[in-house]
């Protein structure tokens, strides 16, 4: 994203062009970005080699799994659908691992008929159930065993998921019991030790301290695992302070540990794939003049983009068109849903607005449209994606009519 002549720009393309031609609210993805963070994250653990699956729970747009998919990652999925997703957008079952802590009868057998690299257990009511329908299709199943390792991320409770009160993996005790259970099943092969701490991480000590849990826990089990899922979790810079985490002291980290327990390492990035790759393009609808601030009423709402509803999360929001103009009073940038909670941000300074201005909403490619409703009765958004010169529609905005 550039400002040219005071016209913002994305990949060459003028905010403002985007905005009348495929009308608002949008979301708008880079392909050429895509295609750096891919080759990025890939050159910092190069050393390391690991098999990367994307974490499609971040974003499931068909095209997007296909981008995602001509840089050969594999995929990390929690449902029934997200695994058909991923199959059909061509990545191999090989290189695709099932998480989740609730999964079904029905998902678990798909999941084995579709021959896919790892089921990642997350208690011992799963694993029998697991054995149960291996045993009934006569199938040696590959598992992996995910490990709760009492590890705080430090970031939002609301998004951690290695502590020992969070609802994900088991602790070190029954971690051990269920390796022995599956060494002695007939229909059991555990190939994987699977941990993941939380989203959002922008502080490597967390991940160090997980390694050493992890590390501990192998030499008790005296197992050898083929894989260490260390899922995913790398955070970005939303509110574009150059907070970024320490990826050579995290490869370092992970290079020794591999070095002691001769295993391969899987990851499962999503956000750091693909949160910095779009953006939502809005139009102010109204400008409401309020006591001690103004309400920018956008056209984009909470339905559309859940995060800062949710989590109280921070985007950064630009206008297309750069003034010298500042507002004396405060913005705060809201949607029309019926709720107080519909909002993006409160800001000072902001350049002087006026109704019909399209804006930016920056940084929204993960948890924007996986996240998205139908609440108000409010149709989902037009997808774009910049390709060199082209631009294609990767999803058509959704019809009032296909609503009601």
């Amino acid at each position: 994203m550039i400002y040219k002549k005071n016209s913002l720009l994305m990949d060459g393309f003028r905010i403002d062009f985007l905005g009348h031609k495929f009308k608002t609210p949008m979301y708008c993805y880079s392909s050429k970005k895509i295609r750096n963070n891919i080759l990025n994250f890939k050159n910092i653990f190069k050393k390391i080699n690991p098999l990367i699956c994307y974490a499609v729970k971040a974003n499931s747009n068909l095209s997007i799994l296909k981008e995602i998919k001509n840089h050969d990652l594999g995929a990390d999925v929690v449902s029934i659908g997200e695994l058909m997703k991923a199959l059909k957008a061509g990545i191999k079952p090989q290189k695709i691992v099932f998480s989740g802590v609730g999964k079904t009868s029905e998902e678990i057998e798909y999941a084995i008929n579709k021959n896919i690299l790892l089921i990642n257990a997350e208690s011992k009511s799963e694993i029998l159930q697991i054995e149960k329908i291996a045993k009934k299709r006569k199938k040696i199943v590959n598992i992996g065993i995910r490990l709760n390792p009492n590890t705080d991320a430090g970031t939002l409770s609301q998004i951690s998921t290695g502590k020992k009160e969070n609802k994900f993996g088991v602790n070190q005790k029954l971690f051990l019991e269920l390796v022995n259970f599956s060494k002695r099943s007939k229909y059991l092969k555990l190939k994987c030790l699977s941990v993941h701490i939380g989203s959002q991480i922008l502080n490597h000590m967390p991940y160090q301290r997980m390694l050493g849990v992890v590390n501990k826990t192998i030499n008790l089990s005296r197992h050898q695992f083929e894989y260490i899922d260390l899922g995913g979790g790398m955070g970005i810079d939303y509110e574009h302070k150059n907070l970024s985490l320490n990826f050579k002291k995290y490869s370092q980290n992970i290079s020794n540990f591999v070095k002691k327990n001769n295993c391969k390492i899987i990851f499962e990035p999503g956000r750091s794939i693909i949160g910095n790759t779009a953006v939502l393009i809005t139009k102010v609808i109204y400008v409401k003049e309020g006591y001690k601030k103004d309400f920018i009423i956008l056209d984009a709402a909470m339905n559309d983009l859940m995060r800062p509803a949710l989590y109280g999360a921070k985007h950064k929001i630009l206008p297309s068109r750069k003034n010298k103009r500042i507002s004396k009073k405060v913005y705060e940038f809201v949607g029309p849903v019926c709720e107080s909670t519909d909002k993006f941000a409160t800001l000072l300074k902001f350049q002087k607005l006026k109704e019909r201005d399209f804006l930016v909403i920056c940084d929204v490619g993960a948890y924007g449209t996986s996240l998205a409703s139908n609440y108000n009765l409010r149709p989902k958004p037009i997808e774009v994606l910049i390709k060199g010169k082209n631009i294609q529609i990767i999803k058509k905005r959704q019809k009032l009519s296909e609503l009601i």
